[in-house]
């Protein structure tokens, strides 16, 4: 099916989430009318002061796994992107996490079905925890790729399985339920998914307090605290993949608007990281403006000389939707100079 290009009206769910908030600026940017979805009209009077477009509109879901919650937002719109999904491991109960996941994408793909079934495209926005599976060092990881182990595991160790397993058994069920509503329903309209791994990359969403940052974010900030700074083989090994927030909305924009999309599943990353890998990057660039480099930890140089990482490729992404992912230096600067300027660093 062809690509939805602008002036389309494009529905983002969850638009004040670190990502959907630079997904809706970029489409705004390249001319799209968007209309988002927030939980509070606190979130949507800030949405609003931060794109000041009348391009950008809003309506209030307060509840995405609500019966119908989705019906309203969908009327009128040429596409959907979905990216609205919780992204914690703190959750007791597997359902915690996982109901919201595939009750939010089941809702949305009804509601579509239901009220606008003549819509164009749904990109959603699943992860590479759909992907990911106990592997050897040095393993290469395509979208060809399904996470069959954390499932296993929620499923025989219930509340007791690892936080981590029951967050990726939530982005595995997800992004199935979608190409299994794809399959059965066979709707007129194609499917994209995006998977990407940990997002880096500056903040425009609005965050008031430092507890209140996403789950990644939060994660780097306090690994460059000298509280919390990495040291050693802690600092050496693999700690995971990453790619810049502002990439990824390039990634789910392009995803959107080319043809070639439709039907598609796509990795979405820049590549590995350890720690040393992030510090050394920041430290590379030599003296930046806004940043104390003396504050930032140097970890242990050379600790990370012989690891060998597991590598999701996003060569499908680069090739078809024609991204190039920006380097770990320039991420790790403007994160770090976003995190200061809310005053969290």
């Amino acid at each position: 099916m062809p690509g939805v290009l602008p002036p389309a009206l494009v529905l983002v769910t969850g638009a004040s989430g670190f990502l959907a908030a630079h997904v809706c600026q970029v489409l705004l940017e390249r001319g799209y009318k968007v209309r988002g979805t927030v939980r509070t009209e606190e979130k949507a009077h800030y949405l609003l002061s931060l794109f000041s477009s009348p391009n950008f509109s809003y309506i209030l879901v307060p509840d995405i796994q609500a019966p119908t919650a989705f019906d309203q937002a969908v009327k009128g719109v040429d596409a959907v992107l979905h990216t609205a999904s919780p992204f914690h491991s703190r959750a007791v109960e597997p359902e915690e996490v996982i109901g919201p996941a595939v009750e939010g994408t089941r809702g949305v793909l009804e509601s579509v079905q239901k009220i606008n079934p003549s819509i164009k495209r749904i990109v959603i926005t699943s992860s590479i925890a759909s992907i990911r599976m106990p592997c050897t060092p040095g393993t290469v990881f395509t979208e060809s790729t399904w996470n069959t182990h954390s499932p296993d595991v929620v499923a025989r160790e219930g509340v007791n399985a690892p936080g981590i397993d029951k967050y990726r058994t939530s982005k595995v069920f997800a992004e199935k339920v979608a190409w299994e509503f794809v399959q059965t329903e066979k709707p007129s309209w194609d499917l994209v998914t995006i998977c990407p791994p940990m997002i880096f990359g500056p903040l425009i969403h609005g965050v008031s307090a430092v507890e209140n940052l996403n789950t990644s974010t939060a994660a780097l900030r306090d690994g460059f605290t000298a509280e919390g700074a990495k040291t050693g083989t802690e600092a050496g090994k693999q700690a995971g993949t990453w790619v810049d927030v502002r990439d990824v909305a390039l990634v789910h924009v392009e995803a959107l608007a080319q043809d070639r999309a439709g039907g598609q599943r796509y990795i979405s990353a820049a590549g590995p990281y350890s720690w040393q890998m992030l510090y050394d990057s920041v430290h590379a660039l030599g003296k930046v403006e806004g940043l104390d480099m003396e504050k930032v930890p140097r970890g242990t140089p050379g600790s990370d000389r012989e690891t060998v990482y597991d590598v999701y490729s996003s060569k499908k992404a680069e090739e078809e939707l024609g991204v190039r992912f920006r380097s770990m230096g320039e991420s790790m600067k403007d994160t770090l100079l976003s995190l200061r300027e809310y005053g969290f660093h």
